[in-house]
């Protein structure tokens, strides 16, 4: 299998495919006018369009299903060249505006949840992922793509800019190599020109790699997935909770360096009569002292097989009201895809007992 060029940056390319000013031109033919070929890069030489072609390909990844929301949200599932597949979420914030006349005042805003892993290791207790076991890491280029693809897919021009979620399938930080490259070519000015700050990487709280993160200073936020206020609780559902508990995570957030306009977003998923209670509202208080905070409670999206129930509006509301009238800032994510398969992996996990069912018909 060729290498892709969304692998690489364009200092890179540069260095590859000389003269320098190249790799911007291909940049521009990628990321901002969508091309597919090589060959539809006009003012590329033919010499280098062929050997582009002969070392190269362009995308890594194909889609090969996609389910769309009454909200929206459209969920996709894309095919890796060794045919596993990883699923990204396009999530639309904000719909356009138009005045009366029909004339175009506000531009939809997206988010895109893309995966950083096939499977994952964490095997949180409520997730869907965790089920099919770790399988690989994805590339710069397969992280990359999986925003390339949507955008396409859904005529967004290049320089609209979409927020991303590095919260799909896998642990960002397992990845952090490729993660980093890929917000680096996300980031270029030649290509999506997607800021760090519009960037965020959501961690089950590896803490060591909190701390790395943050030396690299990519300016990106930073997302924890909390859930849990105790570290018994946080075992039963993070196993990995016992290599990093709440304390060591605290600590690498208090070091993490954070724009002084943005907050560290705590992520907390409310599952019915697990962490849902006031008690709990207390001691994330008592625990989030001290840093700049935000707490996105999350309502759990039950699937097929869990024994986890969705918490009732009115305790999350309740949840809600008592962190906000203590002074910490807290939102409740509103739930996006509940009529398609909204749980991470869903339509993963669908697809591959489908293919099982088949094989044995």
């Amino acid at each position: 299998m060729k290498p892709s060029i969304l692998d690489f940056t364009e200092d890179e390319l540069g260095t590859m495919f000389p003269p320098r000013f190249r790799a911007k031109q291909i940049y521009n033919w990628i990321y901002r006018r969508y091309v597919d070929t090589f060959d539809d890069m006009a003012n590329i030489p033919k010499k280098l369009r062929n050997e582009l072609s002969e070392k190269l390909v362009i995308s890594p990844l194909k889609i090969v299903q996609k389910e769309s929301s009454s909200d929206g949200s459209i969920k996709y599932l894309f095919e890796l060249h060794d045919k596993h597949t990883i699923e990204a979420v396009l999530l639309k914030m904000k719909e356009a505006v138009y005045d009366e006349n029909g004339k175009l005042l506000h531009h939809p805003k997206y988010t895109v949840c893309v995966s950083s892993q096939v499977g994952c290791k964490v095997g949180c207790a409520f997730c869907l992922t965790a089920k099919g076991g770790f399988i690989r890491n994805l590339s710069p280029a397969e992280i990359v793509g999986q925003i390339l693809e949507i955008k396409k897919d859904n005529d967004i021009d290049s320089n609209r800019r979409v927020n991303i979620v590095y919260m799909g399938m896998g642990e960002p930080l397992d990845n952090l190599d490729n993660l980093a490259k890929a917000v680096r070519i996300l980031s270029s000015e030649s290509g999506l020109s997607i800021s760090p700050k519009r960037q965020t990487v959501s961690t089950s709280g590896i803490s060591s790699k909190i701390k790395k993160l943050g030396a690299m200073d990519l300016g990106v936020q930073l997302a924890i997935s909390l859930h849990a206020v105790d570290d018994k609780l946080r075992e039963e559902l993070i196993p990995m909770n016992k290599a990093y508990n709440i304390a060591s995570i605290i600590d690498a957030v208090k070091e993490f360096p954070v724009d002084t306009r943005k907050r560290v977003m705590f992520e907390y998923l409310v599952i019915k009569d697990v962490n849902d209670d006031i008690e709990s509202a207390k001691k994330l208080i008592k625990l989030l002292e001290g840093i700049k905070a935000k707490v996105n409670l999350i309502y759990f999206n039950p699937y097929p097989g869990t024994n986890f129930e969705r918490p009732e509006p009115e305790k999350m509301e309740n949840f809600q009201q008592y962190l906000i009238d203590r002074g910490l800032l807290c939102t409740i994510r509103e739930s996006k895809g509940l009529d398609i398969s909204a749980a991470c992996g869903q339509l993963r996990e669908q697809t591959i007992d489908n293919d099982i069912e088949l094989n044995k018909s």
